[in-house]
């Protein structure tokens, strides 16, 4: 029984706190999403945004935000990391640091992070343009170091090539989308991804607002893993999510109630 039998397929998850912080101004403190994430923006209104992984999510940090009042803004966070891969095995936290430019236009965003534990550097670059009041348009880059990451005969764990910041599969990877809003209540969002590891996927949906605060999601998503039978053991270098084909597809429906 339990989360590890083959045979049991739902089990009592118990319950997750994701946010608890307090904030004094720009300062924060407590558990929140990583800085690496959170600064410059999730990869589109899709809900499958993790063919190409972009960060991990869950730490404690200690950050300090900035807001100049001109559209320039900057940020930097010490964080603890989660997960067996991720938390700082040390005194030593893993350091994120961003900036931001935003107008009329849209925004330009770039952040860096440290990991502490491999030795490893990850920056990600986002340009976000609205075209029309319609349409809106963002491109983002990764790119990281392997630090040790690869060096298993250095680490306890096995990193298989992503850390707690370079998630994706190699040194780069990318993530381009749109949102097209038809009128008040509909809208049509699309995301691609891809990495050195020829890992790419493909989600769009449809997104219908019934009433003010429920909204009806209806997606298509298509993921290709590359190198597909290499390293198949764990969150590998080739396969992230353990796939069990090289191309899958699938489909979500969500019915959205926030209040």
């Amino acid at each position: 029984s339990g989360p590890g039998s083959p045979q049991n397929y739902a089990f009592n998850s118990g319950i997750k706190l994701t946010f608890a912080w307090l904030q004094l101004g720009g300062l924060r403190v407590g558990k929140d999403w990583s800085a690496f994430d959170t600064f410059i923006g999730y990869p589109g209104n899709v809900l499958n945004q993790m063919a190409v992984p972009y960060g991990d999510f869950d730490t404690n940090v200690v950050q300090y935000y900035f807001d100049a009042g001109n559209g320039f803004s900057a940020l930097a966070s010490l964080e603890e990391g989660s997960g067996v891969v991720g938390t700082i095995n040390s005194y030593v936290p893993h350091v994120v640091g961003g900036v931001k430019y935003t107008q009329g236009w849209g925004a330009i965003t770039g952040v860096v992070a440290y990991d502490s534990n491999y030795e490893s550097v990850a920056g990600k670059v986002r340009v976000d343009f609205d075209v029309t009041n319609e349409l809106s348009l963002f491109g983002m880059f990764g790119y990281g170091s392997n630090g040790k990451l690869n060096d298993d005969a250095t680490n306890a764990i096995d990193a298989h090539g992503r850390g707690f910041y370079k998630i994706w599969g190699g040194n780069w990877a990318l993530w381009i989308g749109a949102t097209y809003k038809f009128n008040e209540t509909t809208s049509f969002n699309l995301q691609v991804s891809g990495d050195q590891l020829k890992n790419y996927g493909l989600a769009a949906n449809v997104a219908y607002t019934v009433v003010p605060g429920f909204t009806v999601i209806v997606e298509a998503d298509y993921d290709h893993y590359g190198n597909f039978g290499v390293g198949m053991v764990g969150p590998s270098n080739a396969n992230w999510t353990d796939a069990d084909k090289k191309n899958s597809v699938g489909g979500i429906l969500r019915f959205q109630s926030s209040f």
